[in-house]
């Protein structure tokens, strides 16, 4: 069955000629891996944000040009294969086209235009999507994406027979080198349509499809280009190369990531150390300026060093992603987390956990089946993040610090030890309450290209702003909130403190020394330094620090250790700067002499070691596995759809932590006495 649009010829005249300046809202649609967000970023540049649709978890990116006197608001809407599918993203696209529902930030109501975005290669199932979309009213411009693969295919368009057959306007363009973008822009700035039929089912659809692609697409006998992406496929997608590649490329991808964003690390590191200095030797001693510099210096601090990292992942995912390698790779990796109940959707948001889990929860968000996207949400922070490499440096030296190959040996089970615990935790919470079997794993491969570095540019700076605004602004708050509870109530010098300070006031007053005497100066240090520990003691973060210790106690881990696992719900690499406060008294110990510090540490009986090999053990296993990042629980929420799912996720990973942490305790006490 079919219907004609009651419109004639006039109807292809433009919407609004009046020469005042008007405002157009546009709805970006089109498949997965036809060039839509390189084309939106050509077409927007940095004018744009993100805002999600009320109600859900899925975003959609807002951007802004100007075409002939005409402000255009341009609305990338999720890819999807068709608007008739019962998934998230395809009802999210029905609901923006039918005008039921807008971003956040956008008027609700029907869009002027959908610009409908077709990989030129595979018009045809473009065009199925093309049908859904002109039936519901809207005008719709067509944008042939991937002119230049297409031009290398020996492909030719006949677009004055598509706009006929389609009622569209339609414009041959390549996003990625911008070639047609002009013609682009006009097309969408005068939306207009004409009388043309289009079928009213799906199955009509596609048969409309074909029908409308072997009319207006031409096709030379160059084969060249498709022979060899068949010939690389078969290598890359193959169950034993394809997996043998994949870790070279993740290996690869890593090494690039800790061996060029540490320059920009240290370079981060060294800016708020002078910050923090410069606040400290300006302020006046007294509650502001310890806000100033170890609240708010310090916690955008932790939050800023890492940001190096996130963005060069994002950076080099965006250019696998925009080679065509990324499709291969979840296509590859499917094999491998299909067992455990998770998706290959799930392989690009596992990898972004190892620079954060707040990012790579959001990736989530395109998993189309919804258990899987709660089960990969639930599982991701067993990754290791960049945040429990402090920890892990400071363990695996204080284990091997002698043996650098043990050292690297540990560091890298860490590594493991982290991801096994997530897939088994997925495979556990699939058979339970997220019942259900992944299906395999359907999915288009696109076509090879020259990745674009300034798609990946905006891509990264666009995540990388994301993840300081929704991460960020919280671990501050909850920097201010530990700062508050590390300062008071304020407690007087103790005893020992008070006599020392006057012992050093006396050897400076006296005009007796003698060799052997301590300097002035060696006095009060060690007088800050107990002041300091009494201080944290007396605390209310001390004080809760004496609770727990009972419970903790089973792990080897004494009140000092308590307090900073306590600290470590803030962000992980709290945990060191808090054990440098505990054994000596200073923040800015250097790591050498903080490990000295450590490692001569003792209890409060004043004999007994602190870190003692099974303790060093208990508590490096705890760290791998436990979940102690406060944004993580609020990211959880949001994304899975519920408190519930984030009390489970703090629940499960750290009743996990705790139980490992006490079998390691017992067996490592046992073996090493």
């Amino acid at each position: 069955m079919t219907h004609s649009h009651e419109t004639d010829a006039a109807t292809a005249a433009p919407v609004d000629d009046a020469p005042a300046k008007r405002h157009l809202r546009v709805a970006l649609l089109g498949n997965p891996n036809t060039g839509k967000t390189t084309l939106f970023n050509r077409l927007c540049g940095l004018r744009h944000k993100t805002a999600n649709f009320p109600g859900t978890t899925q975003e959609a990116r807002i951007g802004h040009l100007s075409a002939q006197s005409v402000e255009l608001s341009l609305i990338d809407l999720p890819g999807v294969y068709s608007l008739d599918l019962k998934q998230s993203e395809a009802e999210i696209c029905r609901a923006m086209i039918d005008g039921e529902i807008s971003p956040k930030g956008v008027q609700q109501g029907q869009p002027d235009a959908v610009c409908l975005v077709i990989n030129a290669l595979h018009l045809g199932r473009g065009l199925e999507l093309a049908a859904s979309a002109i039936r519901r009213g809207a005008p719709v411009v067509l944008a042939l994406n991937m002119s230049d693969l297409a031009e290398r295919r020996g492909l030719k368009f006949d677009l004055d027979e598509l706009e006929k057959r389609t009622g569209c306007r339609a414009v041959l363009c390549n996003a990625r080198t911008g070639e047609g973008l002009e013609d682009l822009r006009s097309a969408l700035a005068l939306p207009a349509r004409t009388d043309a039929q289009i079928p009213s089912t799906t199955e009509e659809s596609q048969r409309w499809a074909d029908e409308v692609s072997h009319a207006v697409l031409h096709a030379s006998a160059s084969e060249t280009a498709a022979t060899i992406t068949d010939r690389l496929d078969r290598v890359l997608t193959h169950p034993v190369l394809g997996v043998a590649f994949f870790a070279l490329v993740m290996t690869g991808l890593f090494w690039v990531i800790f061996r060029f964003a540490t320059v920009p690390m240290d370079l981060i590191d060294a800016i708020f150390a002078h910050l923090g200095g410069f606040v400290e030797s300006t302020l006046p001693d007294g509650l502001i300026q310890s806000l100033l510099s170890e609240g708010v210096v310090a916690g955008v601090g932790a939050t800023v060093i890492f940001l190096p990292q996130i963005a060069l992942l994002f950076f080099l995912i965006s250019l696998l992603e925009d080679t065509g390698y990324l499709a291969r790779a979840a296509f590859v990796t499917d094999r491998l987390l299909r067992p455990f109940g998770l998706p290959g959707h799930a392989f690009v948001p596992l990898l972004s956990a190892h620079a954060c889990a707040l990012p790579a929860m959001m990736a989530a968000r395109g998993i189309p089946d919804r258990r899987e996207r709660i089960a990969t949400v639930l599982v991701a922070p067993f990754m290791t993040c960049s945040a429990r490499l402090p920890v892990y440096v400071l363990m695996t030296t204080l284990l091997f610090g002698d043996r650098p190959a043990l050292a690297a040996l540990a560091f890298a089970g860490c590594y493991i030890l982290g991801a096994l615990a997530g897939l088994f935790s997925a495979l556990l919470v699939r058979r339970t309450i997220l019942p259900g079997r992944s299906a395999a794993m359907v999915l288009e491969l696109p076509t090879f290209k020259i990745p674009s570095v300034r798609n990946a540019l905006i891509t990264s700076y666009d995540r990388s702003l994301t993840f300081l605004k929704k991460a960020g602004t919280v671990i501050l708050a909850i920097c201010i909130v530990l700062w508050w509870l590390g300062s008071f109530p304020a407690s007087a010098p103790p005893d020992g403190a008070v006599a020392m300070y006057a012992q050093a006031e006396q050897i400076e007053q006296s005009s007796v020394t003698t060799e052997s005497a301590p300097s002035p100066d060696d006095i009060r240090a060690e007088a800050d330094r107990l002041t300091n520990t009494n201080a944290t003691l007396n605390s209310y973060v001390g004080r809760l620090g004496r609770v727990v210790e009972p419970v903790f106690a089973p792990l080897g881990f004494d009140w000092k250790l308590s307090v900073a696992m306590l600290s470590s719900f803030a962000a992980r690499e709290v945990f060191v700067s808090t054990m440098a406060v505990l054994v000596a008294g200073d923040e800015e110990v250097e790591e050498e002499s903080l490990v000295e510090e450590i490692t001569t540490a003792r209890r409060t009986d004043g004999t007994t070691p602190i870190f003692t090999r099974p303790v060093s053990w208990s508590l490096l296993v705890y760290y791998v596995l436990a979940l102690q990042c406060l944004p993580t629980l609020a990211v959880t929420a949001k994304e899975a759809g519920g408190w519930k799912w984030a009390i489970l996720q703090l629940g499960w990973m750290n009743g996990l932590a705790y139980i490992a942490a006490l079998i390691t305790f017992q067996i490592a006490s046992a073996a090493l006495g």
